[in-house]
């Protein structure tokens, strides 16, 4: 009997253990959703607040909102390319790699820029706007050569397999074209053609 109850202790304990662990895993997830949901729809924010600023303001805060938007774009446009392409090419796993490296650039840059919205000396902005927009060129034009290789692999790899998908399907039409009539002759299987006098008894 006491062993009994042991046993559904231990079966109880082991119920709200996986309970409590499924509990906290549910939790997690939701709250990653959440955060993911909120980054979003900040980021959404963020970019339309730059595109309005960029097309309103003149002078060095709309070049500031140019750039940022330039760097976003760039990143964004790639990370999407490259998830796209990463499920059927493993070989993009390093480039995603490189990306995550160069968007670290970008993120101090973006602070930096973000910053230097909010400077009131005027003259700081045009003397510092030069090295920053350089800086910005390279990101991009670096985000830029991998999307842009991750996109001509995939044409390489689509040209390729629709090549060789051709080269299959005209092998295959020859052969259902190619058939030949029956060889055997009218006569049966082991006598000449009907008629022939050799076949003819004689009485």
């Amino acid at each position: 009997m006491d062993i009994a109850v042991v046993v559904l202790l231990l079966l109880f304990a082991s119920f709200v253990a996986v309970g409590v662990v499924a509990t906290v895993r549910t939790v997690r997830a939701v709250k990653r959703g959440v955060e993911r949901g909120s980054a979003q729809a900040r980021r959404v924010v963020e970019d339309t607040a730059l595109k309005a600023r960029r097309y309103t303001l003149m002078g060095a805060a709309g070049e500031l909102a140019q750039l940022r938007l330039d760097l976003r774009t760039s990143i964004d446009s790639t990370y999407r390319a490259l998830e796209a392409g990463s499920a059927e090419d493993a070989s993009l796993s390093e480039a995603s790699a490189l990306l995550a490296r160069l968007n670290d650039h970008a993120r101090v840059l973006d602070t930096e820029l973000k910053v230097l919205e909010r400077e009131p000396d005027k003259a700081r902005i045009a003397d510092r706007l030069p090295s920053l927009a350089e800086r910005t060129e390279r990101i991009t034009h670096s985000a830029d050569a991998l999307r842009w290789a991750a996109q001509d692999r995939a044409r390489q790899f689509a040209d390729d397999d629709l090549t060789a998908l051709a080269q299959q399907i005209d092998i295959e039409a020859g052969a259902l074209r190619h058939w030949a009539p029956s060889t055997l002759p009218v006569g049966g299987p082991t006598g000449g053609p009907a008629g022939d006098p050799k076949h003819i008894s004689r009485s």
